[in-house]
């Protein structure tokens, strides 16, 4: 079959495609050729216009190799919401055996009807609330973010309600200058932190859910005591050995420091005894006799320095005339003559 058919099924695909899907539900990436190389599209249940009602998605993703559509396309579901592995790869291994069926013919139309069909028979979250870890059951009363994760009303409210009281508390904890009145509090969702907007008032309306009031009430067994035993020695042996820190002890410690203790913690760091010790005595003594060898042949030097400087001003002074060295010499020994 040659090029020109395979190029002309895929790009009637392709115009069909985008004639039925909405421009935000449909994206293309073609290669440098400008060949079609991705279709990616966001699928839905089949809930008609009740778009409120629909409870899970996902993201189909079709590369599209060289030769289709006589070479099977290679599928990938991404970002599935309220459906659980089991769900996913069952929607993942049909639509490679519907890949297999349709070689030679596009498949594009094929494979999202049969996802949606999944997804309408699974328009339940599969998953848990993130806030009670508990699952849905028939009866129970869940919400749907907008970033498309599922809560039980009741448990979404508490936490809502949580997350505000916490917000005032730390408001005025701060000085009045510090607190902002224009910010308001938003809640956000507790699995994507994506901002979020909800009726708390209505959300409690919600009962509690079914496993949450079925729930028996915690109460301490048998094994449950013998580990609080064993962690209970636990504790006792790390506290004896040191490993178990006193908040309390440590909130009243001082500091004290005095001028000796860097030569205290240079004697504990660096014992008499030490190798490091007697190394840094030896580097001590080269050091002292390179210096005394440099300052012994120094000498000389500074010796011929100040001869030199001194005809310097001899070569400074000349020019004045024996009558002033007369002077000079006369004043000398008045000096020396004069009786003290």
């Amino acid at each position: 079959m040659s090029d020109s058919m395979v190029d002309e099924r895929v790009t009637d695909e392709i115009e069909a495609l985008k004639a039925i899907l909405l421009d935000d539900e449909l994206s293309i990436k073609e290669n440098d050729r400008g060949e079609p190389e991705y279709i990616e599209t966001i699928l839905f249940p089949s809930t008609g216009e009740d778009s409120q009602s629909q409870y899970v998605c996902v993201t189909l993703v079709v590369q599209l190799p060289y030769g289709y559509p006589d070479v099977s396309p290679n599928i990938s579901l991404r970002n599935p919401r309220g459906l659980d592995e089991d769900t996913v790869r069952l929607m993942q291994s049909d639509a490679e055996a519907k890949c297999k069926d349709f070689i030679g013919q596009p498949v594009m139309f094929e494979l999202i009807e049969m996802i949606r069909e999944h997804l309408t028979r699974s328009n339940l979250p599969t998953d848990q609330c993130a806030v009670c870890l508990y699952g849905f059951r028939e009866g129970d009363e869940f919400t749907k973010t907008e970033c498309y994760h599922y809560f039980h009303s009741h448990c979404l409210a508490a936490h809502v309600a949580a997350a505000e009281r916490y917000y005032r508390e730390e408001q005025e904890k701060l000085p009045q200058w510090q607190q902002d009145t224009t910010n308001k509090f938003q809640a956000i969702c507790p699995v994507c932190r994506e901002s979020i907007h909800c009726d708390v008032e209505s959300l409690w309306s919600a009962p509690p859910p079914i496993d949450v009031e079925a729930a028996t009430d915690f109460s301490v067994t048998a094994e449950l005591k013998e580990l609080q035993k064993q962690m209970a020695a636990l504790y006792l042996r790390q506290q004896q050995r040191g490993g178990i820190i006193d908040l309390e002890a440590e909130g009243v410690k001082m500091l004290l420091r005095t001028e000796d203790d860097t030569a205290v913690s240079t004697e504990r760091l660096n014992p008499p005894s030490t190798s490091l010790n007697t190394y840094a005595n030896q580097s001590m003594q080269s050091v002292t006799q390179v210096q005394s060898s440099n300052n012994t042949q120094n000498q000389p030097r500074q010796f011929h320095h100040n001869h030199h400087g001194h005809n310097n001003h001899g070569h400074r002074n000349r020019g004045r005339g024996r009558a002033h060295y007369r002077r000079q010499f006369d004043k000398m020994r008045h000096t020396e003559t004069t009786p003290r």
